[in-house]
């Protein structure tokens, strides 16, 4: 998520690395017992116990192929160009990056360092603005602002960590179909029941489901915390996806083969992509809110029966042992406790968010966990102002903080040509 100054744009990217590769869970197979058999002989019958012959399989395995995330990364792609349409930099600016794309030319690096649009436009397409959630009620911009991005830099982080976690999942999770057709000794006597079609509980579209989840829950503990600015971009539930597999790992422990080596790879990724969040410029709230949404939706979306379960379902009735239950009981316990903290969560972010509550006066050192001033650099977050004086084509401009003024010359100017002024000139 990046947090956007007015008038200036302040962008957080923010790279994340996803855990590659993932379990495999192999079909069972059923197992061949002896079973008595009967020969006809000359003078009456004779019966014999053996072992029929070893199964001859086909087996068919389709695997799924994703398409929901990258149809959310093309759908980010396409919003960016909008944006960058509706921005119009040689019409609203005073200079560009990137003139030969025409419309599609880049603010002044000094006004938006990640190479996008201004603060109005992104405003336009749909920011998060808490004021104008709150004053306007335009609550519509806390999923609007997951598909906005503040620019190319910004755009191809986030889609990239999109990519390289979104797609584990969903190949993970997605439909997969697993065929056999079994022939052998048995078919003469008993009808054997054939593996048609076994496919994974979860479909891509719950994976889409927390995607947005993540998101929103991002977007409502930024708008808790940061509201002198707007935000945008898909950190938060991106983020999100890297909690849900953190809570999967957790919930369906007793599947992994290499348990802790899969807990403590993971577990390093986010502590590291989190602790970027604590630089300047970087809305680590949205960070922290979807990761959370998101570690508590994968205890209900992403939980895996237990291997008993699947054995004794496609084993023949002979051979079954006892009945075992599908889900393990703390598997149960964990679905019933996240889904009750992440809906009341939910409704009582949204709340406080359209009650304009905000959370800094309840929580002098929260700040922190965004922001950790140093020597080097600053983590004031006061949106940058200018007094304009206009004489015919002159115009001349004070920042309200430090006092430093410019003046230009312009022939019909606008309002956004003097905001990107402003913005070039206080930073």
């Amino acid at each position: 998520m990046a947090e956007i100054h007015r008038p200036e744009i302040q962008l957080k990217v923010h790279s994340r690395r996803g855990l590659g590769g993932g379990n495999v869970i192999h079909p069972v197979s059923v197992e061949s017992s002896p079973i008595p058999l009967l020969g006809g002989v000359p003078g009456g019958y004779q019966s014999q116990t053996q072992t029929p012959s070893p199964f001859r399989e086909v087996k068919h395995f389709k695997k799924w192929f994703p398409w929901l995330i990258p149809s959310f990364v093309i759908a980010d792609i396409i919003l960016f160009i909008i944006t960058m349409y509706v921005n119009d930099c040689p019409k609203n600016s005073v200079s560009c990056i990137a003139t030969f794309l025409g419309r599609l030319s880049f603010q002044p690096f000094k006004e938006n360092p990640l190479l996008g649009p201004s603060s109005s436009a992104l405003e336009k397409m749909g920011a998060l603005d808490v004021s104008k959630v709150v004053d306007h009620h335009q609550g519509w911009r806390l999923i609007t602002c997951i598909w906005l991005h503040g620019g190319l830099f910004h755009l191809l982080a986030n889609m990239l960590s999109l990519l390289v976690i979104g797609i584990r999942l969903e190949q993970e999770f997605g439909f997969s179909k697993y065929t056999s057709s079994s022939t052998s000794a048995l078919d003469s006597f008993h009808s054997v029941s054939k593996l048609k079609k076994f496919s994974t509980s979860f479909s891509a579209v719950r994976i889409g489901m927390l995607y947005l989840i993540a998101g929103l829950g991002g977007s409502l503990l930024s708008a808790l915390f940061l509201q002198s600015n707007i935000s945008v971009g898909a950190s938060g539930a991106v983020f999100g996806l890297l909690g849900a597999m953190l809570s999967e790992l957790i919930t369906n422990w007793t599947i992994y083969a290499n348990k802790l080596a899969a807990l403590v790879t993971l577990v390093i990724i986010i502590v590291i992509n989190l602790a970027v969040g604590i630089l300047p410029q970087v809305d680590n709230f949205a960070h922290l809110g979807g990761f959370s949404s998101g570690f508590l939706i994968g205890f209900v979306f992403l939980m895996r029966p237990q291997f008993g379960w699947v054995s004794q379902r496609y084993a023949p009735s002979y051979s079954r042992a006892g009945v075992k239950p599908k889900y393990m009981t703390y598997q149960r316990l964990l679905w019933v406790v996240s889904l009750i903290l992440v809906v009341a969560g939910m409704i009582g972010a949204l709340v406080a968010v359209l009650r304009g509550v905000n959370l800094n006066d309840h929580c002098s050192w929260c700040h922190y966990m965004s922001c950790v001033p140093t020597s080097r650099w600053s983590c004031n977050t006061s949106a940058v102002s200018c007094v304009s004086e206009q004489m015919g084509n002159q115009y001349t401009l004070t920042c309200s903080d430090s006092g430093k003024n410019g003046t230009y010359f312009l022939t019909d100017a606008n309002t956004s040509q003097l905001r990107g002024l402003c913005t070039q000139l206080c930073r």
